[in-house]
Formats: structure tokens, C-alpha cells, sequence
């Protein structure tokens, strides 16, 4: 009882909350004009039971107090940018770059609230796509052997034998090999281990296309070591082209994409700001949420963030 006393007193007498200027308002959005920089980043994060918000942090802040700009429920562009524009625009107007995913509606708020900002795409994001792509194919084959063994089981059912799976050089079988390759197939050749490379090149050489799909990838990761827009637009439209020749349906999807993205995914070649502040500053609240047993009273909640980082 006296933790739950504790809490209480807090709330209602120590912490000002009752007096809280953004009390009334809190479950929907929360402002705090002063916060804002030039450099700015926006996510979305749950809180609770899955509810998304949206976070538009100053990166000066580093995750401290003057961090939070603005907290607002829901990810609709329209609500966004409805609450960002109680804050007056001449202060709106200092913001000069701001960092997101490539979600359309953070871009489309983006670009409403802060007319005046240059947009960049977090390489993060953009790289995960690829990563993405890269096991899907992979998932498919394993996917595949999955069906051919238990064919194969069947099989041996009806004859009454017992079903034996042919196991490679490493003592995988071929699904074993599929499943072992997925964190293999993230990493760059020269962070493998004398196993992993073993693995990586069984499954090359019984899985082609995941081999074409693994270096496609590498040879877009190392775009991002560019530091020229120009030499970086090029080699974004080589790999382009080079993905139309390879033929593999989940590559396209990516191709796509980037080619929508394209002059907000080049921006990141003008400074190289990314969104991590926005990530860290994720974790910090995941990690607070945790120490206090989840989020019992929302507004309270929120209130207590605007303390540290705020």
C-alpha cells in the first residue's frame, strides 16, 4: 500500500499535474513551442496497447529536456499538422531540415507544418527495405523445403519406412540451412565466422538467386558510403536498372519505392543526418514505460515525459 501512497501523493499534491497548463488537451496532443531547432526529427511510437503517437523531437535536445517538440495521437498527416500549427509559423519557418521514414503521411505533414524544411529519409529505413527483400527470398526457399519434406514424409508413410533427411556437409539439413542463414544474410562477408561462412556458401551454391539477391544488397549498402549527391543519384540508378535485370519480384517493390523516394532519399548525401536521435530517444521512453509497469493512467503518463524531456 505505501508505493501505491506514494504514487498518489505524487500525482496529486508533489507533481503539479492538477495544475498542468496542457492537462485538458494531453490525450490528444501535447506542444511545446520553445523546443523547436533547425534540425528535427518525426516517428511514430505506441504507447499503450498499441495507440500510435507521434513524436517531433529537436535534435539539439539529445534526449534530454528541450527534446520534445511535440506529441500528438494518432498519425493522421491532417491532425498533425492541425496541432503543429498552433505553434506560429515564424517559428515553424527556422526549422531547415527534418529526418523521417518513408512513410507518406510524415512526409506529407512535413512538409505543411514546416514549409520551410529540407527532408531526408533515414538510410535506416531505406537499407531495411533491401533487408527485407533479401529474406523474403530466403523464407520462400525455406518455405518450399518445408512443403518437399513433408511430401517426402508422406511419402515414406505410405510405404511404411521411416523418413531420413539428407543433411549437408555441416550436419544441416536443407531447412536447418535456410532458418541458420537468417542473421548470416544481414551481416557483410567479413563479419562471418569460419561456420557462417560455411553455411553462407552451401547455401549459395543450392540457392542461387539468394546468393544474386545478397550481393544486390551489399552493392546498395555501400551507395550509403558515398559522400557526393551526385556520385550517390548515379549509383541509386544503376542499381535501379541492374534490379530490373535480376528479376526477383521483391527487389522491384524495393526499386519502386526508392524511385518515389528518390530526391528525399538523396538528401541524406548533403549532411548524412539520419533519424537515430528519433530511435534512441524511442528507447528511452520504451525504457521508462518498463520501469514504471506499463502505462496505468495515460495523461499522467504523458505529463511525466513532458518533465524529463520537455
Amino acid at each position: 500500500m505505501i508505493p501505491n501512497t506514494l504514487r498518489r501523493h505524487y500525482k496529486e499534491h508533489s507533481s503539479n499535474y492538477t495544475d498542468w497548463d496542457q492537462k485538458q488537451h494531453a490525450s490528444d496532443y501535447l506542444i511545446f513551442p520553445d523546443n523547436i531547432g533547425p534540425y528535427v526529427s518525426i516517428d511514430e511510437l505506441s504507447l499503450v496497447k498499441g495507440e500510435l503517437y507521434t513524436f517531433i523531437t529537436n535534435k539539439a535536445g539529445r534526449g534530454r529536456k528541450g527534446t520534445i517538440i511535440a506529441i500528438i495521437k494518432g498519425t493522421s498527416s491532417d491532425k498533425i499538422v492541425k496541432v503543429l500549427e498552433k505553434i506560429p509559423l515564424v517559428l515553424r519557418n527556422q526549422v531547415r531540415e527534418i529526418t523521417m521514414d518513408m512513410a507518406n503521411n510524415m512526409s506529407s505533414a512535413a512538409r505543411r507544418a514546416f514549409p520551410s524544411a529540407f527532408h531526408v529519409i533515414d538510410r535506416f529505413h531505406v537499407v531495411r527495405l533491401a533487408l527485407e527483400a533479401l529474406q523474403h527470398v530466403r523464407i520462400k526457399h525455406r518455405w518450399d523445403e518445408l512443403d518437399t519434406e513433408n511430401k517426402a514424409i508422406d511419402a515414406c508413410r505410405k510405404k511404411g519406412k521411416r523418413f531420413k533427411a539428407e543433411k549437408l556437409i555441416n550436419g544441416d539439413t536443407h531447412k536447418q540451412l535456410l532458418a541458420r542463414c537468417r542473421y548470416i544474410v544481414a551481416r557483410k562477408p567479413n563479419e562471418w565466422t569460419e561456420s557462417q561462412k560455411l553455411r553462407a556458401s552451401l547455401m549459395f551454391d543450392l540457392y542461387p538467386d539468394i546468393k544474386n539477391a545478397y550481393y544486390h544488397v551489399l552493392e546498395f549498402r555501400s551507395i550509403y558510403e558515398s559522400y557526393d549527391k551526385a556520385t550517390a543519384a548515379k549509383k541509386i540508378a544503376d542499381w535501379i536498372d541492374k534490379t530490373k535485370e535480376l528479376a526477383i519480384k521483391e527487389f522491384n517493390t524495393v526499386s519502386n519505392t526508392i524511385r518515389n523516394h528518390f530526391n528525399n532519399i538523396l538528401n541524406f548525401f548533403v549532411r548524412r543526418s539520419t533519424n537515430a536521435n528519433a530511435e534512441s530517444f524511442n528507447s528511452k521512453i520504451k525504457l521508462f514505460r518498463a520501469n514504471q509497469r506499463g502505462v496505468v493512467d495515460n495523461d499522467f503518463f504523458l505529463f511525466r515525459l513532458m518533465k524529463l524531456f520537455a
